[in-house]
């Protein structure tokens, strides 16, 4: 899989994942009928914004985007439907075209985080599985902490 079509999933899928929360969230305040959807609906989008923000930090780093652009493509992640004009402009900007740039053809890394990367993208199935144990973690101590609202009570 090539880095455009890697990073251009998750932008569509933390798409999607707003619309169901914010259908949840009319259901519960506008409608005031159920809270099921905003429980459902929240927790399938923070899943994808943890997924997504992965995304960005390892395509980022992959492709050697700037510091800015990674910050950019982060809160892009908090603004409603913003991870596509995003990801439009990561396009334009031609920074997801090629092959990975850590991938087994490409550069040397750096530092300790560009070899993490590297071995993501060199061992995709066993960085999946390791991701997917992190992404459980923290999306379970996030369940834990409960709604940011919560937070200091």
């Amino acid at each position: 899989m090539t880095p455009k079509r890697f990073f251009q999933i998750f932008a569509f899928a933390e798409t999607i994942t707003w619309t169901l929360l914010i259908i949840g969230m009319i259901l519960k305040y506008v409608t005031q009928t159920t809270e099921i959807g905003v429980r459902i609906g929240g927790g399938i989008h923070g899943f994808i914004f943890i997924c997504f923000v992965i995304a960005v930090i390892g395509v980022g780093t992959s492709q050697m985007w700037s510091k800015k652009r990674i910050a950019t493509g982060l809160a892009s992640a908090i603004i409603p439907y913003a991870t596509i004009p995003f990801e439009v402009s990561v396009v334009k900007a031609g920074v997801l075209e090629g092959d990975w740039g850590l991938g087994a053809n490409g550069r040397t890394p750096r530092n300790w985080f560009e070899k993490l990367t590297s071995w993501a993208i060199r061992s995709p199935w066993l960085a999946i599985a390791v991701g997917i144990v992190v992404v459980i973690a923290i999306f379970s101590g996030l369940l834990l902490a409960g709604p940011p609202g919560d937070w200091g009570k």
